[in-house]
């Protein structure tokens, strides 16, 4: 019996064929994938970026594909490895960062929230619900006043009464917050001052959420504030195993690294924009490609890229052994978001002025990178996480 090797579709920008390190099964998915965003997202992306609306459409399909939740047990629809989770973020941040981070929030932070911190039975209950898109989520984490001093600085208070539980307090840039089904909230316990999980439904009393308007960075995304008055929470809604900041960590160490993902992916989309670019246009006689500073530019886009890729495979596989750590995810997510800002700046540079003007492919993902290089922790929170990993002295606070 002779063995095929399957066919993969590389990327024009995946220089070292990164992509042979998933299994058939996996490609197999990556190709649906790709093949759905650029058919379905890639022809409407720059439309509703600026009209500032997400494509609703678009939840039911994504989840059909397995495009939430490949993560848990409950919810994915084959086994899989960190590195495929990774490159689906790729492959989403390539098309558009707005979709990317829809799928960012659906299922690594809301899922991931219940996966790590939900008991066998609220998982069993809402992660297949949140996989196949009859219920959306979001993570209510950062608040108007507390951002990267989430652990110590959060202000939004739980206060225990029987069977139940009063949240009270303010959440800031939640993701799908506007139309979100669920929404886990992360609140301070009065009684013992620790952090702790809860979910809350829109639909509660005392819940409101307000769409942030004039945001010119991943406008597709519905970002709200959110405002919680005396609401309700049953104790079967609390998150059964989080006990502790430690425990929401846990969920945002998982998360982070695939931030790092999107950012190559968002890279990606601008570098293969600019390569088309180049290859029409004509100055001086000749196209751009033909220019030595051009390929220079894009020669330094692709290293970014690559470089990028090796350190987030290698950080993926080290989930995958159980090996990865906070500084692991940090590094990535820190060098993958900078190379990333430098290649879209690059790559809206060798267009000049067409760089700006959404049709060309560039602008959305020059505009967007500002928001992936900040959130998931800053360069210079998660270049902190690294420091002290190195010197074994935290420089958090002074």
């Amino acid at each position: 019996m002779t063995l095929t090797t399957p066919t993969i579709s590389y990327l024009s920008s995946d220089f070292y064929f990164a992509q042979d390190a998933l299994t058939a099964r996996e490609n197999e998915s990556i190709h649906e994938l790709r093949s759905f965003l650029e058919a379905e997202v890639a022809p409407i992306a720059d439309d509703y970026w600026e009209r500032a609306e997400f494509p609703m459409h678009l939840i039911k399909p994504l989840a059909d594909i397995g495009a939430y939740g490949a993560l848990w047990e409950e919810s994915r629809q084959f086994e899989n490895s960190a590195k495929y989770r990774g490159w689906a973020a790729l492959e989403s941040g390539r098309v558009d960062a707005s979709v990317s981070t829809f799928i960012g929030v659906t299922s690594g932070l809301a899922m991931g929230s219940i996966g790590v911190g939900g008991s066998p039975e609220q998982r069993a209950e809402w992660l297949p619900k949140l996989a196949t898109g009859e219920l959306v989520g979001a993570f209510g984490l950062t608040e108007p006043l507390s951002g990267s001093d989430s652990a110590g600085g959060l202000r939004t208070t739980a206060t225990r009464h029987g069977d139940s539980w009063t949240l009270n307090g303010a959440k800031r840039w939640i993701g799908n917050a506007t139309f979100a089904d669920v929404i886990v909230i992360w609140a301070r316990d009065t009684a013992d001052n620790q952090v702790k999980g809860f979910l809350v439904t829109s639909d509660s009393p005392g819940f409101t959420a307000t769409k942030i308007e004039r945001k010119q960075s991943l406008r597709m995304v519905q970002n709200a504030d959110i405002t919680l008055t005396d609401v309700k929470v049953p104790e079967e809604r609390r998150l059964q195993l989080v006990n502790s900041f430690k425990d929401t960590a846990k969920v945002l160490l998982l998360t982070r690294a695939d931030v790092a993902w999107q950012a190559i992916g968002n890279s990606i989309g601008a570098y293969e924009a600019a390569v088309a670019y180049v290859k029409e246009r004509e100055q001086f006689g000749k196209t751009l490609s033909s220019f030595q500073l051009v390929q220079d530019l894009l020669s330094r886009a692709l290293g970014n890229i690559s470089s990028s890729i090796a350190l987030c495979m290698q950080t993926s596989d080290l989930l995958d052994q159980g090996r990865q750590t906070d500084a692991h995810a940090s590094m990535a997510k820190q060098w993958a978001t900078s190379r990333m800002r430098e290649t879209v700046g690059w790559c809206r540079e060798v267009m000049g002025g067409n760089g700006i003007v959404l049709d060309y492919g560039v602008a959305r993902r020059f505009a967007d990178a500002e928001a992936i290089y900040s959130f998931e922790g800053t360069r210079e929170m998660n270049s902190l996480i690294v420091g002290r990993a190195i010197t074994g002295k935290s420089a958090f606070v002074s």
